[in-house]
């Protein structure tokens, strides 16, 4: 397992942080986030989005559970399991299908989704701190060991 951990300031550089991990994003990852309510889940996530081309809005899918975004060549969906109230819930929403070589999961509320969701790639862990944020890049399986080294080689 590769780790990173960053301080990260401000909500820019969440964003650019999406934006760099973004950048590498092959297809078929699954990249869980962690953090407490408000803590810059979505942000992060708005800044792989925007770093990928995406001018629109980007929503936190509390209530519609997920949020597809076709960015070609991946489809990438945000998924935030918060309100999930089982987790077989998401066989209904049809999450084996959405999951495939060209398309990326990030999932915001993990744990909600346990047993049904797939392992992880790249788990991100978020929390307070005076001043900004910091962040945990935790790779669990080689291509999201891979992420954490781009970023690393990076400087990120």
């Amino acid at each position: 397992m590769t780790e990173l951990s960053l301080d990260i300031a401000d909500t820019e550089a969440m964003e650019r942080l999406g934006a760099a991990l973004g950048a590498h994003l092959r297809g078929g990852e699954v990249i869980y986030l962690r953090g407490d309510l408000g803590v810059g889940k979505t942000t992060l996530v708005r800044g792989l989005l925007r770093g990928r081309g995406h001018d629109g809005p980007v929503r936190s899918p509390t209530y519609t559970l997920v949020e597809p975004y076709e960015l070609p060549p991946l489809t990438l969906y945000h998924l935030d399991l918060y309100r999930l109230a089982d987790a077989e819930e998401l066989e209904w929403i049809g999450i084996r299908d959405l999951l495939d070589a060209t398309s990326v999961a990030l999932v915001e509320w993990p744990e909600r989704g346990r047993g049904v969701l797939p392992a992880a790639d790249l788990s991100i862990t978020i929390r307070y701190q005076d001043p900004g944020r910091w962040v945990l890049l935790l790779g669990q399986s080689a291509g999201g060991d891979w992420l954490v080294g781009q970023l690393t080689d990076k400087g990120s």
